[in-house]
C-alpha cells in the first residue's frame, strides 16, 4: 500500500477551479517534487492535504486511512507535517520552545495537572525537553537552544522550521519552497538536510520548489501543475525536458 494517495482532488473558490482532478501516488521513503508557475495551484494542494482548506471533491488517504475532510488538528496527529513558504516560527520564543511546541500531540497530562504542577506535569515536560534537544542536535542547532527564534539567520530558521514539523512526529512531511529567500550555499546545504532527513527519519517528503537545481537534485520524481491541472508527471529528468513543462514556465 502506498504512504499516500490523492484521487481526483478538487477545490472551487466561487466559480473558480482553482485545483482540479489532482492525482497523486507516493510510497514511502519517497522524495517528491510539485512543482509550475506561480498560482498554478501548488499551495492549494498543502492546503487541501492539511486541512486548511476541505476539498469540493475527490479524496485523499494516508497508511489507507481517509483523512479528505478531517481538520488540521486531525491530519497533523495522523501523520502529516509541513512548513510554509513564509517561514511561521514564534519569534519571540526560544529555539528550544519552538520545537517543543511541536510535540504538542504527544503531551501526556491535562490542563489541571500542569496548572497543579502534579508529577506527571514534571515527568512530561522533562521528556518533551529531551526530545527537543535531540532534534536540534540532528540539525546543529543545540547551541541555540535559548536563543529567540528571531535572532537565528535565515538558513538556520528554515531548519529550526523542519525540526519543529518533526516535532509531531510525522509520516509525511510536506515542504512548501523551502529554499526560498536562500543563496546558493544555504540552498546547497539545504539539499543535504532535505536528504538526511528522508533517510535519518525514515520519512517520506512531498516538496513545492521553483529552484529547479535543487528539484533536479533531490526529486525522484515530480508533478507539474498549471492552472490548477496536472500538465506532466514522471522522472524528474523526463518531466524538466518535457516542451510542454518548458512552454508552462518560459511562455510561448
Amino acid at each position: 500500500m502506498a504512504l499516500l494517495e490523492v484521487k481526483n482532488l478538487g477545490i472551487v473558490f466561487g466559480g473558480l477551479h482553482a485545483v482540479e482532478g489532482f492525482n497523486l501516488t507516493l510510497e514511502k521513503g519517497s522524495l517528491y517534487g510539485l512543482i509550475g508557475p506561480n498560482g498554478a495551484g501548488k499551495t492549494t494542494i498543502f492546503n487541501l492535504l492539511t486541512g486548511v482548506y476541505k476539498p469540493t471533491s475527490g479524496t485523499f488517504t494516508l497508511d489507507g486511512v481517509k483523512l479528505a475532510g478531517k481538520n488540521p488538528v486531525e491530519i497533523s496527529k495522523a501523520g502529516i507535517a509541513r512548513t510554509f513558504q513564509n517561514i511561521r516560527l514564534f519569534k519571540n520564543l526560544s529555539v528550544l520552545d519552538n520545537v517543543k511546541l511541536g510535540l504538542h500531540n504527544q503531551m501526556k497530562y491535562s490542563t489541571a495537572e500542569g496548572i497543579l504542577r502534579l508529577p506527571r506535569f514534571f515527568s512530561t515536560e522533562k521528556k518533551m525537553n529531551e526530545k527537543a534537544m535531540e532534534l536540534l542536535k540532528v540539525f546543529d542547532l543545540e547551541n541555540e537552544a535559548t536563543t529567540l527564534a528571531d535572532n537565528l539567520p535565515y538558513g538556520k530558521q528554515r531548519k529550526l522550521e523542519i525540526a519543529r514539523a518533526l516535532a509531531t512526529n510525522p509520516k509525511l512531511l510536506l515542504l512548501d519552497e523551502p529554499a526560498a529567500g536562500m543563496n546558493p550555499s544555504e540552498t546547497q546545504e539545504l539539499m543535504d538536510t532535505i536528504r538526511f532527513v528522508r533517510d535519518e527519519f525514515d520519512m517520506t517528503i512531498l516538496l513545492i520548489e521553483h529552484d529547479m537545481k535543487l528539484v533536479s537534485g533531490i526529486c525522484e520524481e515530480v508533478t507539474v501543475l498549471n492552472f490548477g491541472q496536472e500538465l506532466a508527471q514522471g522522472k524528474t529528468s523526463d518531466v524538466l525536458n518535457n516542451p510542454e513543462v518548458i512552454k508552462a514556465y518560459l511562455g510561448d
